[in-house]
């Protein structure tokens, strides 16, 4: 069914590699670190722009980056191989990965701009787009939650959207949730404005 799956998987895997040897050299450099990390306030002030991607490659430690890229990777390389079936091409799909990095960092370039001390790093908005384009192409397939219970992906959507806005709400804390929400609009969204003929398929999930 997917025919050439080796190079369809390239973007993937180039993605996690690139991610990986930014991170591990930020770790040991913190002038590398506050170079790329997403800071409004310099974005802004400096017109540093760079740092609305860069920042989605830097992690806070190794277990934050093992999460992000054992998740990218569980449904990127499913994705990668749809997006190549569908036609869209690794462009495409390099446009889901980047474009849920800059989706997520838009609200706080917003509303952070003129708070010099806030920073945010991760690479939490591309996978939630990558994620919710995989509940887009496939609703009913499980999902882990709390990466244990396996439940249908668009109840896991749902739920992950839910959450998200109320820990916006609540406040506090050091995971930037807002930018997971982003993130997650951004990537059920994208595959729609390639294929608009994908919604009435996601309708007919439901009998719609």
């Amino acid at each position: 069914m997917f025919a050439g799956k080796y190079n369809e998987l390239m973007m993937t895997y180039l993605i996690i590699i690139t991610t990986l040897f930014v991170s591990f050299s930020c770790f040991s450099q913190a002038n590398l670190f506050m170079k790329l990390a997403f800071v409004p306030y310099r974005v802004v002030r400096n017109k540093e722009w760079y740092r609305m991607i860069t920042h989605g490659f830097v992690h806070a430690d190794s277990l934050h980056l093992l999460v992000n890229m054992f998740t990218f990777y569980s449904f990127g390389t499913e994705m990668e191989r749809m997006f190549g079936y569908m036609g869209f091409g690794p462009l495409a799909f390099i446009g889901l990965y980047l474009g849920g990095i800059l989706a997520a960092s838009i609200p706080d370039l917003l509303q952070k701009k003129n708070q010099p001390n806030y920073v945010s790093i991760g690479a939490s908005g591309a996978v939630s787009a990558v994620l919710f384009a995989y509940i887009l192409f496939n609703p009913w397939r499980s999902v882990l939650l709390f990466a244990i219970l396996p439940v249908p992906g668009i109840l896991f959507g749902v739920l992950y959207l839910i959450y998200c806005q109320y820990m916006v709400r609540k406040g506090g804390g050091s995971i930037n949730h807002k930018a997971h929400f982003y993130g997650a609009i951004f990537g059920f969204l994208y595959p729609l404005f390639l294929e608009p003929g994908l919604l009435p398929a996601f309708l007919s999930h439901f009998g719609l």
